[in-house]
């Protein structure tokens, strides 16, 4: 298998893909990963680069048949403003990828799974690996991309209803444009980083009044990591607000996930696996 790696968003280190690499060297030594150039660009002191640069960058590896996936390298903020550019151009070769990471990258996800080009999982980015790290994450990715391995998938999966999972702050980003995918009959699981939890309140009134989402299947709750202080502090934990408004949604609250911004981030390929 040969992996690609783009980084839509934020750059990356070469230390932290060389670490990556060397993981994979030892752990799949008869398989390839091929860190892009741009992965280590920066433009504006935030991006890989510039919007044209980091679309030119998937669209080169997901167009590119030698290669069997694209492995996200980060998230921060950035892969939204390639959307329009992209998605009219992938080829036949896109379609036989699997593309996998989280956080910002759930618009790349969510627009390929809903236009069914190649197969999305949510799962660890490609410079997870930090140091003294034993990467069991990245591992989960690559014991799946290469051997099917479904070690590292959320347990909750079992029941084999389809999936997706997106950062919160992204799936209600999405709502109300042609990027968010159907998620008819679809467990719906959803994570968040670095808010307070007003600000969380208000994202899940979102997904709850969001007409794009009716007729989902029910809801998980991930990690919600890094809760910004609230001043005043606000009366309700996340796992409370969640099933306020999953009542008000009409579905089922269905329990935590072991997703999010975390070490131990779990798989959820998009749909039925």
């Amino acid at each position: 298998m040969k992996i690609g790696v783009v980084a839509p968003g934020r750059p990356v280190s070469h230390e932290g893909s060389l670490r990556l690499a060397a993981f994979m060297a030892l752990t799949y030594p008869a398989h390839e990963i091929v860190f892009h150039p741009q992965c280590y660009l920066s433009d504006g002191g935030h991006f890989a680069g510039s919007d044209e640069v980091r679309a030119a960058a998937f669209l080169e590896f997901a167009n590119d048949s030698s290669f069997d996936a694209i492995w996200f390298a980060r998230g921060g903020y950035g892969s939204n403003r390639i959307l329009a550019e992209v998605m009219p151009r992938l080829g036949p070769a896109a379609n036989h990828k699997t593309y996998v990471g989280f956080s910002d990258m759930g618009f790349l996800l969510g627009a390929l799974y809903a236009r069914r080009i190649g197969r999305q999982v949510h799962g660890a980015m490609a410079s997870s690996v930090g140091l003294n790290d034993k990467a069991e994450a990245a591992g989960w990715v690559l014991a799946w991309l290469i051997d099917q391995d479904r070690r590292g998938f959320e347990p909750s999966l079992a029941d084999g209803k389809p999936a997706a999972a997106f950062n919160l702050a992204i799936l209600t980003t999405m709502i109300g444009t042609p990027w968010l995918p159907d998620l008819t009959d679809h467990v719906l699981m959803v994570e968040e980083v670095d808010e307070p939890l007003y600000r969380i309140d208000r994202m899940l009134f979102q997904m709850a009044n969001a007409t794009q989402l009716k007729g989902i299947a029910g809801v998980r709750l991930g990690q919600v990591t890094a809760i910004k202080d609230n001043d005043p502090p606000f009366a309700e934990t996340p796992e409370q607000m969640i099933v306020h408004w999953c009542r008000d949604m009409g579905v089922p609250y269905l329990g935590r996930a072991e997703i999010g911004h975390v070490e131990l981030n779990r798989l959820v390929p998009f749909g039925v696996v």
